[in-house]
């Protein structure tokens, strides 16, 4: 593969994927965060697919300790963290144990009210915590719909900057997102020129897989997670379709709104900042509009200029 489809959009062959490289899907939910399946009903899912996957629970790790003891499945250890501003972080370790020490050391004493609560970490704070482990940190959908990107407009373009220089990598293709936001994504990746994933960051059984990321590699962790770092990895994947996403984000939205309320207001005022930022773009492109054709309109003669 050729630099220049490291990330494709289009529907994974898995068939054809499977048989030379290794495949995995790096941001799935299960039951014990916002999911709807079972750890049991995952792995079976995962192995009829012939691929990898990492379980990324919001806050959590009991699923991705439990798939670990499911052999002859190759598991990445991760965990999706909901930071005190907003942004998610991915985080993947070469080893369960170390998952497991970041967690009791590093989460627990910082979680919420309930597992879908932010935590008491800023994104910095969260990010220099990873630091102390083996593992590769990553920002979830850096833009998407709400703030829970990195590239959300209630953080400022220094600290956008900072954050993004502070972290390994980017999920450039989330299968829950919207094209328009994985693109953008895709475009920040390319341009960092760090690592890049993508994942299906699925929350039913029907989603995983629709994004997935690939190596030229050993079935192992260490061996897929070294060519992620490496730049040695690819993405493909096509989002889930609307009616998906409707199902979807409904059963979120009930879940963070039951326990989590503050999320909702969290999202009101990030929807406000975002149109307020729109009609102000607006405004000023209306005003520039108008100033240009002033300026290029001829003098008329008939005021006897």
């Amino acid at each position: 593969m050729t630099e220049k489809n490291r990330v494709e959009f289009q529907k994974p062959d898995l068939e054809h994927l499977t048989s030379s490289y290794t495949v995995v899907d790096m941001h799935f939910h299960s039951h014990y965060s916002d999911g709807t399946s079972s750890i049991d009903q995952i792995a079976q899912r995962a192995r009829q697919l012939g691929i990898g996957l990492a379980l990324t629970d919001h806050n959590e790790i009991r699923g991705a300790l439990e798939i670990n003891t499911y052999q002859g499945l190759m598991t990445i250890p991760g965990i999706e963290i909901t930071t005190s501003d907003g942004p998610h972080i991915l985080i993947y370790f070469y080893e369960i144990e170390e998952l497991e020490k970041f967690y009791h050391e590093a989460i627990i004493p910082h979680l919420g009210f309930d597992v879908m609560s932010p935590i008491s970490l800023t994104v910095e704070q969260t990010i220099a915590a990873g630091r102390d482990y083996n593992c590769l940190v990553f920002g979830a959908h850096p833009y998407c719909a709400t703030f829970t990107g990195i590239c959300n407009s209630q953080i400022d373009r220094q600290r956008q900057s900072d954050l993004l220089s502070a972290i390994d990598g980017v999920e450039v293709l989330n299968a829950s997102n919207l094209n328009k936001w994985n693109l953008k994504s895709t475009v920040l990746g390319f341009n960092l020129g760090k690592a890049m994933i993508g994942g299906s960051d699925g929350h039913s059984l029907g989603h995983m897989a629709k994004a997935v990321s690939y190596a030229a590699c050993r079935p192992t962790r260490r061996d897929f997670l070294d060519s992620i770092r490496d730049g040695r990895s690819h993405v493909i994947g096509k989002e889930i379709p609307l009616i998906g996403k409707v199902t979807s984000n409904g059963r979120k939205l009930r879940s963070n709104i039951s326990n989590c309320p503050d999320l909702l207001e969290r999202n009101i005022r990030y929807g406000y900042a975002l149109l307020h930022s729109k009609s102000r773009i607006f405004r000023q492109n209306v005003k520039r509009k108008f100033s240009n054709r002033f300026r290029q309109q001829p003098p008329n003669d008939d005021f006897g200029f």
